[in-house]
């Protein structure tokens, strides 16, 4: 087994159901970041890759079409019993059951961080060929990739300049950035909004 496949059976499983029972009040700061961002730039529709129980979508779904994939089959029903309204489908993200240039703005929120080097542009490539005009990435941010350690997990973790790889390798151009932290309702994260040249 290759290591994009070894987290993505990580995430897949028991360790990923944990991951979003932990986690699932942690959404509720977050509705002024998402208000602000769908009024200022009016997407019609918005695709979360690795939605998980969809605490960003559900501050997304009334201002656009909420769209969500996940590889986390718990995380996926809880967010359809809470938020039926959101557009769900079960998924890797390096590859995505979604048409090209499909979504004005295609985002990942704390998921780049879990891909190794060997699927990280493969993922963030289809990311871009979903967007038909925005990509945003929210993700912890070093100057170089640094692995982090994660709850025992080897590899499972890395911060790098994932706004500055999407410039240089997918011609991307910045818009907006800024930080976010607890106050906000996110774990310390960089913000990169992008739009395609």
């Amino acid at each position: 087994m290759n290591e994009p496949e070894r987290l993505e059976r990580l995430w897949e499983g028991d360790f990923g159901d944990r991951y979003t029972n932990r986690n699932s009040s942690s959404f509720n700061l977050r509705k002024p970041f998402w208000q602000n961002l769908c009024r200022k730039y009016r997407f019609q529709n918005v695709l979360e890759v690795g939605c998980n129980s969809g605490g960003n979508l559900k501050w997304i779904s009334p201002l656009a079409t909420a769209f969500g994939v996940d590889i986390n089959k718990t995380a996926l029903r809880m967010a359809k019993v809470a938020w039926p309204e959101l557009n769900l489908v079960y998924g890797v993200a390096r590859n995505l059951p979604f048409s090209d240039k499909f979504f004005d703005l295609t985002f990942t929120c704390g998921v780049l961080i879990h891909q190794p080097k060997e699927s990280l542009l493969e993922v963030m490539s289809e990311v871009v060929r979903t967007s038909k005009r925005y990509v945003l990435c929210m993700e912890y941010y070093a100057r170089k990739r640094e692995p982090v350690d994660y709850r025992k997990q080897e590899g499972a973790l890395f911060r790098d300049d994932y706004g500055g790889i999407y410039r240089s390798k997918f011609k991307l151009k910045f818009i907006q950035t800024g930080k976010l932290g607890f106050g906000d309702g996110f774990d310390d994260i960089t913000w990169w909004l992008m739009v395609k040249k």
